[in-house]
């Protein structure tokens, strides 16, 4: 996998390398008084709209902050792990998680609230209350939906009233006062925003595009090679968790998760550019959602894994197995969505840098 990254770095540093040379004499060109001045093609025709703001801003603020959150909440819990011995109790990797999540929310307002203040806009509000409640309440509906069930079902697997209680005190009370401490935080330490290039008023029209430049298809293709870095390291995490095995190299799995998302954002990147490349300045949502599919493959094998290699049966045990994989398939999807467009948008900061706006 590292190789495969270096070997797409190495091309696509040489692809940006002849690009900017050959812009670089298309501008000498045009300030030569003899002879006609050749046009722009490839990604520099893009430049006054490369740096517009998506549409659905605060959803999409939310997002990026949401999966720099669940980041750092997933490096925390690992490295806790490896320090001390919570794989020996029952339940206690997950009080870690959720107590690490209520923590680490200011981080999730403060990159939500920097993220959204760059355009200007008045949702402030609207992106703190996403990213305080989209998320966690997700969670809060499918726990709580499962504790009921598992409640009627007369199960152990069903969660105690006063544990509900406690984590429903710590996201009201922790989480959600850090998220909006975050986002004022956030909103009044962030510098504006200046693009290297002037952003035009008016939105160009997008070309015609290739087949395999559809959103249809780089879409999927975008979370294929994240979902094979981690593809093995899968197997063990759901036989710990499903087949009620300890899991105690934690060691290992940091390093999974760190290639996981190098990989994601190299995949972002070079998605982004090939759009660029085609004129489709449309590249917040692409690398994000191209990156944040990789949660399709997950749940995929999930199915798999669940026909072919646990026994469970019923309407019990298929919506707790269902429910509880697709919130990991939901926050590794915000994990890679997030990381693979903040790749690509220094991606493509660092290109139009390299090119003098007219």
């Amino acid at each position: 996998v590292i190789f495969l990254v270096g070997l797409v770095g190495l091309i696509l540093m040489r692809t940006l390398r002849s690009d900017l040379h050959k812009y670089s004499k298309l501008r000498m060109d045009e300030e030569d008084p003899i002879g006609d001045a050749p046009e722009d093609t490839g990604w520099k025709q893009v430049q006054g709209d490369a740096f517009r703001f998506p549409p659905y801003y605060p959803l999409f603020c939310a997002l990026v902050g949401t999966g720099t959150q669940l980041i750092m909440m997933v490096y925390c819990t690992i490295i806790l792990s490896i320090i001390g011995t919570l794989y020996i109790g029952r339940g206690a990797v997950s009080t870690t998680a959720v107590v690490v999540y209520a923590l680490s929310s200011f981080v999730g307002g403060y990159v939500s609230g920097s993220y959204y203040v760059q355009s200007k806009g008045t949702a402030w509000i609207r992106t703190m209350l996403i990213t305080a409640c989209g998320f966690s309440g997700v969670c809060v509906i499918v726990i709580g939906s499962l504790n009921l069930l598992a409640l009627s079902y007369k199960s152990l697997a069903a969660i105690p009233f006063g544990t509900l209680v406690v984590i429903l005190l710590i996201w009201g009370l922790v989480s959600c006062p850090l998220v909006l401490f975050g986002t004022i935080v956030g909103r009044n330490l962030t510098r504006p925003f200046v693009p290297p290039v002037r952003v035009s008023p008016i939105p160009r029209q997008i070309p015609d595009k290739r087949w395999y430049l559809q959103s249809w298809v780089y879409i999927p293709l975008g979370g294929l090679l994240p979902f094979g870095s981690i593809f093995i390291e899968m197997y063990f995490i759901f036989t710990s968790f499903w087949n009620y095995k300890f899991y105690y190299v934690y060691g290992f799995v940091l390093l999974v998760f760190s290639i996981m998302l190098i990989v994601t954002s190299c995949v972002s990147v070079v998605i982004t550019y090939f759009l660029l490349n085609a004129e489709d300045y449309r590249w917040p949502w692409a690398s994000f959602m191209s990156s944040a599919s990789i949660a399709i493959y997950v749940f995929l094998y999930s199915i798999y894994y669940f026909f072919v290699k646990t026994k469970m049966y019923g309407l019990f045990q298929t919506c707790f197995y269902f429910g509880q994989t697709g919130l990991l398939c939901l926050g590794l999807g915000i994990v890679c969505g997030a990381m693979g467009y903040i790749g690509a948008r220094t991606f493509v900061t660092r290109i139009f840098r390299g090119v003098k706006g007219d």
